[in-house]
């Protein structure tokens, strides 16, 4: 048994949509002005006549889009029930003009010709209209079909980056662990009064870090808080050999970034800026927005040993690029400078979605 809603949605299906209704108004309107312009016959006459057929043609060619049988194809369906349609019509509304003079009607020469002429004009037009709206209804199916397209592949990118992240995320957070654990156990090696209080450190910025290591959605902020306790852990090991400081904004809170990174280019500042030189250094953290553009600059500065110049980024510099990439588009570059007297600075441009500012 039909559901209601479904014996609705099926009458629904048989009448045109509005777009059609109001061409064919605005066609019969203007046809039926010129007939009666050239004819001499009452304006109202002529459009009654007139916009009747081009009711009933357009009701044909909607309803044959609906009740058409599987075997035969859409567009034969609708130019056949509009050609049939137009002669039906135009009887339809001779008989309802003339009633009981339709027969002498007929019988005169002038008036038959007049009618069949009519007849000729409704399948002429109705087929035209036809065409042009099945073509108009084809393009339309097309660009759905694009959008729709455009749209799953958009959504197949969006998936493609968000497993490349996480790819490259757990090549990232392993390499740090281990060089952490490793100054770790570099201390207790050599039985350092730091090491006790190092490992206190270390374990209370991994009850921190740990349930953001696979976090997708993490924020500027949340990183540098990260930060914040690395370095701390860090200028507990060497403390007369490193200083730093970490400057945050406003829009950190919220701003997306990905989960490691800036502590990546930290760690490299430490590993490969402070720890070679005997003097030690000074790492400072620092972030700045421009609201007006969505423009973001994050950088980390050392004033340790200084890059050579014979020297490449390596793998933690490659996939911290990588992600800024995946996540923030072409747009988003990681650039190395050196630092006068001596130092690195390696810093993070990138924009932000034009819906985020």
């Amino acid at each position: 048994m039909t559901s209601a809603p479904a014996t609705t949605r099926r009458y629904v299906a048989l009448l045109p949509s509005a777009r059609q209704a109001l061409v064919v108004t605005v066609f019969t309107l203007s046809l039926s002005w010129l007939l009666h312009l050239l004819s001499g016959t009452s304006y109202l006459g002529v459009f009654g006549r007139i916009g009747f057929i081009g009711a009933a043609l357009l009701l044909a060619y909607s309803a044959a889009g609906a009740l058409r049988p599987r075997w035969l194809p859409l567009a034969a369906a609708r130019v056949g029930a509009v050609v049939l349609m137009a002669p039906v019509a135009a009887f339809v509304t001779a008989l309802a003009t003339q009633r009981s003079q339709f027969f002498s009607y007929l019988a005169q020469t002038q008036t038959l010709v007049g009618h069949f002429l009519m007849v000729f004009l409704a399948i002429v037009f109705g087929v035209s209209f036809s065409l042009l709206a099945m073509r108009s209804e084809r393009r339309e199916r097309e660009r759905a079909d694009r959008l729709q397209a455009e749209l799953v592949n958009s959504s197949l990118e969006r998936e493609l980056l968000d497993a490349r992240l996480r790819l490259l995320q757990a090549r990232i957070e392993p390499h740090f662990l281990f060089n952490t654990l490793a100054n770790v156990e570099a201390l207790v090696a050599t039985g350092a009064p730091q090491a006790g209080p190092v490992l206190r450190q270390l374990i209370a910025y991994l009850r921190a870090a740990m349930p953001r290591l696979n976090d997708g959605a993490a924020t500027l902020e949340q990183e540098l808080q990260l930060v914040r306790a690395y370095l701390a852990l860090m200028q507990m090991r060497m403390p007369d050999r490193l200083q730093f400081s970490v400057a945050g904004c406003v829009q950190a809170a919220t701003l997306r970034f990905p989960p490691m990174a800036l502590l990546t280019l930290v760690e490299n500042a430490v590993r490969h800026g402070i720890d070679p030189g005997v003097a030690g250094g000074r790492i400072d953290v620092g972030t700045e927005v421009e609201p007006a553009s969505g423009k973001v600059r994050v950088w980390v500065s050392d004033t340790g040993v200084g890059m050579a110049e014979t020297a490449q980024p390596g793998t933690g510099l490659n996939n911290v690029r990588s992600r800024l990439l995946a996540m923030y588009g072409r747009s988003a570059r990681l650039e190395l400078h050196a630092v006068a007297p001596q130092g690195v600075r390696a810093e993070l441009h990138f924009i932000l979605p034009g819906d985020t500012h």
